[in-house]
């Protein structure tokens, strides 16, 4: 099982980039530094996006999440998964937290917090598939 935004969202962001890159070209400094800067910002952030898929995949020996930094193992043993609600400006976030503890000989575990947006879907129907993920895997 693996979990990401759908292709569409780094495919979008990049035509955005190009689209507002090639519109700064039209305008006047000041436009150019604010809407070339905004260029910029969706090029990395669909960059980001496609180097990142996918975000989250759960596997026999753990789940393994992507970061820019690279990717990380967490152990079934060791991993707590929750949701955790919020209300923020009037609607409800939800956001899936993996907290791992820190393995033999090491001092610092491990919080990642994913939402929506890095999933592709709910926060509970992943924390669901985990669990049910977690339950299926052989013991011992």
């Amino acid at each position: 099982m693996q979990w990401s935004p759908p292709a569409l969202v780094p495919a979008s962001l990049a035509v955005a980039g190009v689209a507002s890159g090639a519109t700064a070209l039209l305008l006047d400094t000041a436009g150019r530094f604010l809407v070339g800067g905004a260029a910029v910002l969706l090029l990395a952030l669909a960059v980001r996006e496609a180097l990142l898929r996918p975000r989250l995949a759960a596997g026999a020996d753990g789940v393994e999440v992507r970061t820019l930094t690279g990717r990380r193992l967490l152990p079934w043993g060791l991993l707590r998964v929750q949701v955790r609600t919020a209300r923020r400006w009037g609607t409800t976030v939800r956001t899936l937290e993996l907290d791992a503890w820190p393995p033999a000989g090491e001092d610092d575990g491990l919080l990642v917090v994913l939402g929506r947006w890095d999933l592709g879907t709910d926060p509970r129907e992943v924390a669901r598939a985990l669990d049910a993920a977690r339950g299926a895997r052989p013991r011992g």
